[in-house]
């Protein structure tokens, strides 16, 4: 079984464009009708519903921002009634109150199904066994990876998170032909096999990863093939949006956004200025269908560029190219703007490391330093102090001419630094602003 809609997937730009405005239209007037909070925005914006008169009037609209689900919890801005709301997601709250997120049955199926149209632009389908090690429960991923990919008619292995070992042995027993995870965890679960004697690449059928939810990048995309012998696939989404939805395809040429279900844009994060195709900034989301909790030009952070053009697969939604940061998680070293991800693919192209590294910043008086500490690769590993000296003068001048900024390199042994089941955690910034 595969969901592959050509009449939705490979609809001309124009009809699509006609699609998004209808449902564009009906959403602005039933939030403006019926919910209190956007009617006020609304109000406050200046903003009516008959403004709305073209797709591009969308930019009239005001910003939803994540502030305004902690200031509203738990669920102060739903717009479905109590009885219609079938399920919650719970955002981690790392960072004061959690976000909370409603789905009626029909966001539940409208999820669903854009989960499926990703995995199977990814080449998945009926035959395929799928290892879902997101996490299961108040985080988005498992469940929804879960449903989608019985949607499509693969088996499902509902392995969550840890316990790796057994997973492995999951992992060959069942014959698990892809896996979903994050990045760090697939990395995480190369290793782990190692130290059993398994090799993914040649004692498992795994051969594809739906990989998201943390920054990574193509060196390690390319390391991920060549080590485990397993293609990577970008995964997108956001809690606040409903959880993961959109993906890379066959061709990898971005994540399809399908427009249907959502319509991007790309703003100069200081401004708010809509800025045109091809151009990066931030990322802005309105999902058109959704029921529980919709979301109007919701500033998700994540910067990265639009690109319109027909895919080579032969679909026509638009895309997002690779998440390059995030505007609240950008370092400013020394009036340098440092991205973690910028770190990571720096640090992959040396292939003396192990991939595994940490970023610490702290401020000396009027400065911040900023350290970065990497393993060497087992490999690559010595007791000879020549060796271990060229690779941290290597490591150093190949990050000053990634970053425009120096840093102290600090090498750490194999299997040193902290794994992360979940979303790893790269940067610890000591600085009190």
């Amino acid at each position: 079984m595969h969901c592959w809609d050509p009449r939705i997937e490979t609809m001309p730009k124009e009809d699509l464009q006609k699609l998004q405005y209808r449902l564009l239209k009906t959403l602005v007037y039933r939030l403006y009708s019926f919910s209190e909070f956007y009617h006020r925005r609304m109000k406050e914006a200046g903003v009516h519903p008959d403004d709305i008169r073209t797709l591009s009037d969308i930019r009239l609209l005001p910003f939803m921002y994540k502030h305004d689900l902690r200031d509203n919890y738990p669920n102060r801005i739903f717009c479905a009634p109590h009885d219609e709301v079938v399920r919650y997601h719970v955002s981690s709250g790392t960072t004061g109150k959690p976000t909370v997120v409603g789905y009626t049955r029909k966001d539940l199926d409208l999820w669903t199904t854009s989960l499926a149209r990703a995995l199977t632009s990814c080449g998945l389908g009926r035959g395929d066994v799928i290892q879902v090690s997101y996490g299961y429960g108040l985080f988005t991923g498992g469940l929804g990876l879960h449903y989608g990919a019985e949607r499509i008619g693969a088996a499902v292995l509902p392995t969550s998170v840890g316990n790796t070992e057994r997973q492995i042995e999951l992992m060959q027993d069942l014959k698990a032909t892809a896996i979903a995870c994050t990045p760090s965890y697939l990395i995480h679960i190369g290793e782990a096999a190692e130290r059993m004697g398994i090799s993914i690449k040649n004692d498992t059928d795994l051969r594809s990863a739906i990989i998201g939810a943390e920054p990574w990048s193509e060196s390690m995309r390319t390391r991920i093939y060549e080590t485990m012998g397993v293609k990577a696939y970008n995964i997108y989404g956001t809690s606040e949006i409903s959880g993961p939805m959109f993906s890379e395809c066959t061709a990898q040429q971005g994540i399809h956004i399908w427009g249907d279900i959502a319509y991007p844009e790309i703003i100069d994060p200081v401004t708010g200025e809509v800025l045109e195709s091809g151009e990066s900034g931030e990322l802005v989301m309105t999902v058109l269908q959704k029921e529980a909790l919709p979301m109007i030009r919701y500033r998700i952070g994540d910067i990265t560029r639009i690109d319109d053009e027909p895919c080579a697969c032969g679909r026509t939604h638009p895309r997002i190219q690779r998440i390059t940061g995030r505007v609240d998680d950008m370092l400013i070293i020394r009036g340098i703007n440092v991205f973690p991800s910028a770190v990571e693919h720096a640090l992959l192209g040396i292939p003396e490391l192990a991939g595994h590294f940490l970023i610490e910043v702290d401020r000396k008086g009027s400065l911040d330093d900023m350290i970065v500490r990497v393993e060497v690769a087992p490999e690559a590993f010595s007791d000879r102090i020549n060796d271990l000296i060229n690779i941290k003068k290597k490591v150093e001048h190949t990050l000053k001419s990634a970053l425009n900024v120096a840093v102290v390199v600090e090498l750490a042994e194999p299997g040193s630094l902290p794994r992360f089941e979940g979303k790893a955690k790269r940067v610890i910034d000591r600085r009190v602003i």
